[in-house]
């Protein structure tokens, strides 16, 4: 049977040196400022901003919340980004996705500034992660985590292991495969339109699901000894549990890919509380950077 990577209590741990490093920051005169911006009703998006803003105040961190009414317009949302920008108490700027249907995500995820982008989705930090640059960069939070629990398991250096990411998307797919590039793997990414996916799957020593499918990859796709990092929550029926009822689960068919695993993350608790930690950990370096304070490690 697979070591079940506990995403729970490394996030705990992340969060506890997050904690340590605001105080030692407090001492210095510097406060992290994190704000979230939340636009309309969305009830997932309203769970999701709850518990980013809990953890933010549980850090120590100036802590604010803007939510704004779902027919707020794309030059109202500009411009509350660009007083964030320009706003000395405020490090990490996050606007919750989706947005309303009227406004350009695009264009507002790029006017937030590169250096307070803490989600790591401005073509800035895009740029300097693909190149390389990621002692400088702000990189996506959840490729972010996932990355950190490999590093539990094989240490940071890589070489000679073959890394498969299922998903190319820009917000989890491309950033962990640049990540893994980094890191020394050998990295392919693979989705839908791949040919014989699961052959391809079955070479990884590292295969990480992020195609949000349900249990799209079943357990004979996996590589007897592979770690498994599943990046998918999918919300399906469960019967069993009552008429109307649902789950959780990841893209990963759980129960049969454990079997052959060396490690696997469990959905839930694997990827998704790494991916708060990580938030609190960039809006962290943010801080450390304006304040002309070394890097922070995690």
């Amino acid at each position: 049977m697979a070591e079940i990577i506990d995403g729970k209590s490394v996030a705990a741990e992340v969060v506890a040196g997050v904690k340590k490093s605001v105080a030692e920051l407090a001492a210095k005169g510097v406060q992290p400022g994190l704000a979230v911006v939340i636009v309309g009703e969305d009830p997932a998006s309203q769970v999701y901003v709850a518990n980013k803003s809990r953890t933010a105040k549980e850090c120590g961190f100036h802590s604010v919340q803007h939510t704004l009414a779902a027919e707020t317009s794309e030059a109202e949302l500009v411009a509350l980004v660009e007083r964030l920008n320009a706003d000395p108490a405020i490090h990490g700027i996050l606007v919750q996705l989706p947005l309303p249907a009227h406004i350009d995500a695009g264009r507002i995820i790029q006017t937030i500034a590169p250096d307070k982008d803490v989600d790591g989705f401005h073509f800035i930090n895009v740029g300097k992660l693909a190149t390389g640059e990621i002692e400088t960069a702000l990189v996506p939070c959840t490729p972010f985590g996932s990355m950190l629990l490999i590093e539990r398991r094989h240490g940071k250096d890589l070489s000679g292991l073959s890394a498969v990411v299922v998903g190319r998307s820009n917000i989890v797919g491309k950033p962990m495969a640049n990540l893994l590039l980094a890191a020394n793997a050998t990295v392919t990414i693979a989705h839908s339109r791949t040919k014989d996916l699961p052959a391809l799957c079955r070479t990884a020593d590292i295969l990480v699901a992020a195609v949000g499918r349900p249990e799209i990859v079943r357990g004979d796709w996996v590589k007897p000894g592979a770690t498994v990092i599943d990046v998918g929550i999918n919300r399906v029926p469960a019967p069993e549990k009552g008429e109307g009822r649902a789950k959780l689960v990841g893209d990963v068919a759980y129960a049969e890919a454990e079997r052959l695993a060396g490690a696997i993350t469990p959905v839930p608790g694997g990827v998704g509380p790494m991916t708060i930690a990580m938030l609190m950990a960039n809006t962290l370096v943010s801080a450390s950077r304006h304040a002309g304070v070394g890097r922070q490690a995690f």
